[in-house]
């Protein structure tokens, strides 16, 4: 049976220890990458033939993900790689010749070595005034290569002074946010010595670090630092900071082999064809399993880069290494060994790598020399048998949340939270739609008013489950439908004669909502059963992927451990109305205020992206005969964003991006660069102050009558009792222990007013609208006793 993908991008590569060996040496990457080809040739929806148009391509894309800001290269090595390999990369390819890839590949190492020699130079003998009226370009993904080593050495004294203002400004912040932290305890310890004289000094909270902004995975990228590395590195003077990145740049290009050549090679060939089509690694194939089965056979362990080797920054609870009991978060591995085989060191090298050494096969042993985070001057052996261990933390989760009577009758709303359509593709034994109809069913149970699906941030995955899931909504009936190469249109029924649940129901997105998010947004706003709110817009891809592992094409007798398999674009897809979500993505029949909306994201902004078209409908039956009250609705809505203060600041705040955006530059002078910091911070203060206000506020006012929340997940979905949320932690939810104290209040809404972030809380007031508008009581609404059914067996 063929499985179908609708996922935007490849899984990003995790830290986890995972299965499978890792491939040897002696695979024919020659071969693989002229099978590769073939495949794309064959099987993409493009038929497009691999010919002169496509190398041209192809050459732009590798370049650009090995130099994608144009510093490294020059015009002059553009020009030569140019006329040596614009229309003959085909050629090379379907000869089994991947010295063009070598060769450019070094070519792209010796430049950055140049200029990493270049700056350690320019960091000693420049005097750096910060007072020109000069300015940098912030992105330069389109910006034209320097024309020669005169003009890049210009443009690189400009990215040294960028990057010395940016980490001195860097060094001023931190030292204003410890002297407002230490102010702030100095506070809280004066307030509760006032409050409680008996309190001792001792007994002080400490405030957690600020949480790291996230990093984005990508095919090449430098070691990623850890919070404890960047504390460590504020020691470090400005230019010191500067040269160590470059220094670790450097180095984990030096650390790629031929494999990891070759994979960003022929990832460059795959996306010619279109954005979603891409070469995967034996690494990014096993990553991206993973991501759709959420469990994986290893040691249970999440790993960090440290300089000098891998740490533990996390253990899944319940798991081998948990059970066996000996690893330690903030452990430090510096050797592995297979079984009883002799130890490998693993100082400075590439985290992947290191997974690698500790992947293995179920029931297998794997021993680990760590220096104990407890103990660093010494090393210990620790030996974990592989086991199954389950990923919980992106698996479907819900909320049952009960409205306060400061905002009116009370409603009991459900909230499903979904970040992916995950599926074990090859056993079947995770699915997405079963698991958000246990949760939906015990939603149910306590008589809800109304659902809310949320999808932000929901990338996609399995097509079979997009379908399933929107069947738990609507009566059997088409779904989607799509079209291949050959114009030949099919669709897809979900299969069940009447919904699990068929009351009131929006569907929240945003711009990273995408592919089989849209195909489920679409087909409930095409058959009327639910309102879309969030973003103006989703992701917009339209498109439809799957697996092809390359060894199949391969001959018989050679090496075939290191081909990889390619994901490659065999259909668009439409909705049942007809149109497509490619290109244009579902447009929110309720749009709020978001930033994304004006941020470089979606289908739209890559390149090579497949035309938008349409196709005719299908015939289905609409879930209600009136359409959904959306003008009453939105004029409601508009009055009260223009109200929000919240709302107002993100339309404030998307005005001030766009306008740098399109600007694109940004100042070498101190005097300029110290201006803008401090008025942001100044204008963030003021929100953040101003924000906190209206939280007390409101907390004064309501008391204790509330928003009364309670937390699901697969593990207590079934048992009498609710856990309210305020006794859910994240340990709990993700099933990890992490070795981080990181702050993720920012997601929960705690600093909000009643507790309940912007979007969230607007969207229960759009869901209190929709029930008012449409005049229709449900089941919930007749029963006066708002309590829900597990609390009230928890209070007896």
């Amino acid at each position: 049976m063929t499985r179908y993908l609708l996922t935007p991008v490849a899984a990003a590569a995790t830290a986890l220890a995972l299965l499978i060996p890792s491939a040897q040496a002696e695979t024919n990457f020659g071969q693989v990458a002229m099978h590769v080809a073939y495949m794309l040739q064959n099987h993409h929806y493009s038929k497009q033939d691999f010919d002169d148009k496509v190398s041209g391509e192809m050459l732009h894309n590798y370049l650009n993900m090995l130099d994608f800001k144009h510093i490294f290269f020059t015009e002059q090595d553009v020009a030569g790689f140019k006329d040596k390999y614009e229309t003959t990369l085909d050629d090379h390819v379907l000869m089994r010749n991947i010295s063009p890839a070598i060769e450019i590949y070094d070519i792209y190492k010796a430049r950055v070595k140049e200029r990493v020699d270049f700056l350690k130079k320019a960091l000693d003998s420049n005097q750096f005034s910060f007072d020109s009226k000069d300015t940098i370009e912030i992105k330069r993904d389109k910006a034209p290569w320097p024309k020669d080593k005169a003009a890049q050495d210009k443009l690189w004294i400009e990215i040294i002074e960028d990057n010395l203002l940016a980490e001195r400004i860097a060094d001023e912040t931190r030292e204003r946010d410890e002297k407002k932290k230490a102010e702030k305890a100095a506070a809280k310890k004066t307030n509760a010595a006032e409050v409680k004289a008996a309190i001792t000094p001792d007994t002080q909270k400490v405030e957690p670090p600020d949480p790291d902004a996230p990093k984005i995975a990508a095919k090449i990228e430098p070691k990623i630092e850890t919070k404890k590395e960047k504390d460590k590195d504020k020691d470090l003077s400005p230019k010191e900071r500067i040269l160590k990145d470059y220094q670790r740049l450097l180095e984990s290009i030096d650390e790629n082999d031929t494999k990891d050549v070759v994979n960003f090679f022929l990832s460059s060939l795959a996306t010619a064809y279109d954005p979603h089509t891409e070469y995967m690694s034996t690494d990014e194939s096993d990553n991206f399993k993973i991501h759709m089965q959420h469990q994986l056979v290893g040691i249970g362990a999440l790993l960090g880069q440290k300089d000098d080797g891998a740490e533990i920054q996390g253990i899944v609870v319940g798991g081998p290494a948990d059970k066996q009991g000996e690893l330690k978060l903030n452990d430090r591995i510096i050797a592995v060994a297979q079984g009883d085989e002799e130890f490998v060191d693993v100082k400075y090298l590439k985290l992947q790598k290191i997974v690698d050494m500790i992947r293995g096969e179920l029931n297998t042993t794997v021993r680990i020399k760590i220096v104990p985070a407890d103990d660093p001057s010494g090393n210990r052996i620790i030996a974990i048998v592989r086991d199954k261990v389950p990923l919980k933390e992106k698996l479907a989760n819900a909320e049952l949340l009960v409205t306060p009577p400061d905002l009116g009758k009370a409603l009991k709303v459900g909230w499903i939270n979904l970040s992916n359509f995950y599926a074990d593709m090859e056993n079947g034994t995770v699915s997405t739609s079963v698991d958000v109809e246990r949760l939906l069913r015990r939603l149910m149970k306590e008589k809800i008013d109304g659902l809310v699906l949320d999808l932000r941030d929901n990338g996609g995955g399995s097509l079979d489950e997009a379908i399933k899931l929107t069947g738990l909504f609507i009566p059997a009936g088409p779904v989607v439908q799509a079209k291949d190469w050959r114009g030949s249109i099919t669709w897809r029924d979900c299969e069940n004669e009447k919904p699990v649940y068929d009351g009131p129901m929006i569907v929240l997105i945003n711009k990273a909502s995408a592919s089989a998010s849209e195909i489920l947004a679409a087909a409930l706003q095409d058959y009327r059963r639910a309102l879309i709110v969030g973003d103006k817009s989703s992701f917009g891809k339209g498109t439809v992927q799957t697996i092809l592992p390359v060894e199949r094409y391969m001959p018989f007798f050679s090496d075939k451990k290191g081909a990889g398999d390619l994901k490659v674009t065999i259909q668009k897809f439409y909705r049942i109305a007809g149109g497509s979500t490619q290109l244009k993505g579902v447009e929110s029949d309720i749009p709020l205020p978001s930033i994304r909306d004006v941020l470089d994201i979606g289908e739209s902004s890559a390149e090579n992206p497949l035309p938008y078209d349409t196709i005719p409908p299908r015939k289905y039956p609409l879930f209600r005969k009136d359409p959904f009250p959306i003008d009453e609705i939105n004029a409601r809505v508009k009055s009260r964003v223009a109200a929000n203060p919240e709302f107002q600041n993100v339309v404030e705040e998307s005005n001030r991006l766009k306008e740098k955006i399109d600007r694109n530059t940004i100042s070498l002078n101190l005097q300029d660069r110290e201006k803008e910091r401090l008025d942001t911070e100044a204008r963030r203060d003021k929100q953040i102050e101003e924000r906190a206000k209206r939280a007390k506020e409101v907390a004064e006012r309501i008391k204790d009558n509330g928003f009364k929340s309670y937390h699901l997940t697969l593990d207590n979905v079934d048992k009498p009792d609710l856990v309210p949320e305020s006794a859910f932690s994240k340990e709990m939810n993700s099933g990890m222990r992490t070795a981080t104290n990181e702050d993720d209040s920012g997601n929960d809404g705690s600093k909000f007013s009643y507790g309940i972030e912007p979007v969230k809380l607007e969207t229960i007031h759009v869901l209190r609208d929709l029930l008012e508008l449409d005049h229709k009581p449900t089941t919930a609404a007749k029963t006066e006793d708002k309590t829900p059914v597990g609390a009230k067996q928890q209070a007896q």
